[in-house]
């Protein structure tokens, strides 16, 4: 990945605005709670991440620790050069222990801990970190997560270890967006159990159902930046 070494191009920022407008009304049709939007640019240049910051998108998210790593820099000299405020990157993805010192000095949100090795990996690297726990609500083997039933524990391990935990984090199952309902609401009550504010739920199929459940972050990648370019 290269550096943009233009400001970003004009049309795409308009675009990612427009439907950034649009995406924010949607969500205000169904309620009234403040709703973060991340803006995914899982495996788009690093030119799609500074249009999106150009279009007003503060919030972005990855889902590898080497797009990160390889973002974050270009990124911020289009933030200096805009005199916008720094990106918070959300780190969203499954995340191998190994690979936390490659992002740790960029990542403001740490949204996929699921397991008290990463979590002791991350405090490590960056003590008192903001994370999410985040949890198994699809049942694949591919996403990460950690069962339900263990958040509880895994939350106090997380705080054990001086970690900021905000929040649960979960991915609805793929399929029709109502076969997501049920894991979003589980999610949420467990979050009010736990006293923890942040539900950060849906995505660009299941947004309205995860908005419906009480999400307060939703992670939206095509229908903000467009289609996913294939990984080389």
């Amino acid at each position: 990945m290269t550096t943009p070494s233009a400001p970003a191009d004009p049309a795409l920022v308009e675009r990612i605005a427009e439907r950034g407008e649009s995406l924010r009304r949607r969500i205000a049709e169904r309620t009234d709670r403040d709703v973060t939007v991340v803006c995914v640019t899982k495996a788009h240049p690093p030119a799609v991440a500074a249009a999106a910051l150009a279009a007003g998108f503060r919030d972005l998210g990855e889902n590898y620790a080497q797009e990160l790593r390889d973002k974050a820099a270009p990124v911020a000299e289009v933030a200096e050069a805009l005199g916008s405020a720094p990106v918070r990157w959300h780190f969203i993805g499954r995340l191998q222990t190994n690979k936390v010192r490659l992002i740790a000095p960029a990542v403001s949100l740490w949204e996929s801990v699921d397991r008290a090795s990463l979590a002791s990996q991350i405090a490590g690297r960056a003590p008192g970190a903001a994370v999410l726990v985040q949890l198994d609500l699809a049942g694949l083997p591919d996403r990460g997560g950690c069962p339900p039933d263990e958040a509880p524990e895994l939350v106090a391990r997380c705080r054990e270890l001086g970690l900021d935990v905000r929040g649960l984090m979960g991915v609805g199952p793929p399929g029709d967006p109502e076969l997501a309902r049920p894991g979003f609401r589980r999610l949420v009550a467990m979050a009010d159990d736990l006293g923890l504010p942040e539900r950060s739920i849906g995505m660009s199929a299941d947004l309205d159902v995860a908005v419906d459940e009480g999400a307060t972050i939703v992670r939206v990648g095509s229908a903000l930046v467009g289609p996913r370019p294939p990984r080389t």
